[in-house]
């Protein structure tokens, strides 16, 4: 028999939802296995098993529409709503182009730009510095454009860009709304960054064009393949360092830990992503009728995976509020999972190991310096600005 699907009536997509997206996340995950969002006319899965299940299991859970999806969107529409086989064969020149060889060559860089940033962090001991505008956004907003061969100019777009692109994926509404206001220079920025004249012959969005000459993809396809890893790498990244330095300030030890094993680094940087992560939700649709726990989704419903809720969800971790970078992270849902795994990942870990790392080596403590201001989008999650104070390391 049928179980009955619980429905929800709360716009959980709201100023004051996103204010508080830990807590409505995890209400909705234990409301019932599926749950209605009556005011969204969508249905959304909380519980780890399930989104888990859902992101493996593309041919029943489709990304080619999703809610809200607007084809015409401002978002670079490839990839994200792509299923195999196109997306198998786009996907595939990202992988070629982030060789081995290739980031090895950028990890040189990478650590070079964050070894001088942190050192004028350190500099500051004991004032109040924003985390996100000085060291996570300072460091990404850098990094980035430099290795993809963007143009210097413009660059000042890219966070109301990454703005932009996460409010694509959430309901058209307040917060949508403010994230599309005076979008028309940030565009044409956008569209006229990522040709193929203005990019740097060495970088890494060349090599999409490349691609294009070897007749892999299309012109247009390499275009909007640089700036999907320019938005892909950015913000989302930008959002769990910020959040890895705000786990640090409150549980310290763990920080003091990882000083005394570096070779943690990566586990920190992935339980970041677990602990509070930085997409609230994947959009998929229904492509046949699925059944969970006797409650039947339709097929063509269109759905969302609760990211964040499934990353705490009891019955998959323990003590999950508490962050730890021993605890086994593996089959998180911070990446996505799957064919649909995040294609930046690549380039966010490589940003991570250089930031944190020269973190460890320049900063002996991070202490809250005031309560953090949230992302202010429906989908995208993480603090906006960071109040904290460092500690330098001894020299």
């Amino acid at each position: 028999m049928a179980s009955e699907v619980r429905v929800c009536d709360d716009d959980v997509f709201s100023e004051e939802a996103v204010r508080n997206a830990r807590e409505v996340d995890d209400r909705l995950r234990e409301l019932g296995p599926v749950v209605r969002l009556s005011r969204e006319k969508i249905t959304v899965l909380g519980r780890y098993e399930h989104v888990s299940n859902a992101l493996k299991d593309w041919h029943s859970f489709s990304s080619r529409s999703r809610p809200w999806h607007d084809p015409d969107s401002v978002r670079p529409e490839i990839l994200l709503v792509d299923d195999p086989p196109r997306h198998t064969h786009v996907r595939n020149v990202v992988s070629t182009a982030l060789s081995p060889r290739a980031i090895a060559r950028m990890a040189e860089h990478f650590q070079a730009d964050a070894d001088a940033l942190m050192r004028e962090v350190a500099a500051r001991g004991g004032e109040p510095i924003d985390a996100v505008e000085e060291i996570t956004q300072a460091f990404v907003y850098k990094v980035l454009p430099d290795l993809l061969g963007l143009p210097q100019a413009g660059r000042e777009h890219l966070y109301a860009f990454g703005h932009m692109v996460w409010a694509t994926l959430g309901p058209p509404n307040a917060l949508f709304a403010q994230a599309m206001e005076n979008i028309g220079p940030v565009i044409e920025w956008v569209d006229q960054c990522c040709n193929r004249e203005n990019l740097d012959p060495e970088g890494l969005g060349m090599q999409m064009f490349l691609a294009a000459d070897a007749g892999q993809i299309t012109e247009a396809e390499a275009k909007l393949l640089v700036q999907v890893l320019l938005s892909a790498a950015a913000d989302t990244t930008v959002m769990t360092m910020a959040t890895a330095l705000r786990a640090f300030s409150l549980f310290p030890e763990q920080y003091r830990l990882l000083r005394a094993e570096p070779a943690l680094l990566r586990n920190a940087f992935e339980e970041s992503l677990r602990w509070d992560s930085p997409s609230r939700m994947a959009g998929r649709i229904a492509t046949r009728d699925v059944e969970i726990e006797g409650c039947v989704i339709p097929k063509g419903e269109r759905c969302g995976l609760l990211f964040a809720a499934a990353n705490r969800d009891p019955r998959r971790w323990a003590d999950p509020d508490r962050f730890d970078i021993r605890r086994d992270h593996r089959g998180h849902v911070g990446w996505g999972y799957g064919i649909h795994a995040c294609v930046g990942r690549v380039l966010a870990l490589l940003e991570a190991d250089a930031l944190l790392s020269a973190c460890i080596r320049h900063i002996e403590g991070f202490e809250p310096a005031g309560e953090p201001t949230p992302w202010m989008s429906a989908i995208g999650h993480g603090p906006a600005r960071l109040p904290i104070r460092i500690t330098p390391a001894a020299a």
